[in-house]
């Protein structure tokens, strides 16, 4: 009897110890990060963000004289306090800023030099072109320009908290902060093939991420998002019977563990 008790007993705790090593493995993320980077290692491929077509540019001109910026008062005032507009690019124009919107061919019309073509250039590309050609013609010898992506929006969709659109303040979002202004995924979802869509230079592309081992996660291209960028994240498809895989198997075990306690009580009970 002693024996069967004992057998019973070892059972129940292999099954608990079987169900929470399947919990763990399949909800930590990053998983060996701890050994990967013992050590500091240099980030590599760290992304620029590129100017491309339907974005917003926050354009502002600095300099110690403010009448030399008055020269690009043409309905778009940089360094002043106009509200006013010029042409189908040019949008809600502030004091010392003005904001364009980028054209399908990547150009914006820009004041006194008209068309200038931005498209796949990086914001301090964009910064040092227009800030020389102030100074090689003459406009604002003094002249400091400073440039920002101002639309970096990405949608996050599927099993998260807060799946939705959302815009981003900066030009460096990585796919764990994405995720986690989300709201972080839910306990149904699979965490080993987030799925990333990005548009680029007229071609669409989908990058596979698995969350729970850290170097697809840190070596993805992915990793380090672009505008309009679209994560889906895949919903566990036991999800309908209650939670993820592992919720499942640990929800399955916990009901085997009871059952083999109140037998074992059961038994205890019959031999006193």
């Amino acid at each position: 009897m002693k024996k069967t008790i004992l057998t019973l007993i070892s059972c129940a705790l292999c099954i608990g110890m079987m169900t929470s090593c399947v919990s763990n493995k399949k909800m930590i993320y990053l998983q060996g990060a701890t050994q990967s980077y013992a050590l500091p290692q240099e980030i590599k491929d760290y992304l620029e963000l590129q100017v491309q077509p339907d974005d917003q540019l926050a354009i502002s001109v600095a300099s110690k004289d403010v009448e030399l910026l008055q020269r690009f008062n043409n309905n778009t005032l940089i360094g002043g306090g106009n509200n006013s507009q010029a042409g189908t690019n040019t949008i809600n124009v502030s004091s010392g800023v003005s904001y364009f919107r980028v054209d399908k061919d990547g150009n914006i019309e820009f004041p006194i030099f008209g068309t200038i073509h931005v498209g796949g250039m990086t914001t301090g590309e964009v910064s040092s072109m227009i800030q020389e050609r102030m100074k090689n013609e003459g406009y604002v010898y003094d002249a400091v320009v400073n440039t920002k992506i101002m639309s970096f929006k990405v949608t996050v969709m599927g099993d998260v908290k807060n799946p939705g659109t959302q815009t981003y303040q900066g030009e460096r979002l990585t796919i764990l902060e994405a995720l986690g202004k989300a709201g972080d995924l839910n306990n149904s979802a699979y965490r080993n093939n987030v799925l990333v869509i990005r548009e680029e230079n007229g071609q669409r592309k989908a990058y596979e991420v698995n969350l729970l081992d850290n170097q697809s996660v840190f070596s993805s291209p992915a990793y380090y998002l672009q505008q309009n960028d679209v994560i889906y994240v895949q919903p566990n498809k036991s999800q309908r019977v209650k939670g993820s895989t592992s919720y499942t198997w640990l929800s399955v075990g916990s009901t085997v563990v009871g059952m083999i306690v109140s037998i074992v009580s059961l038994i205890v009970a019959l031999k006193k």
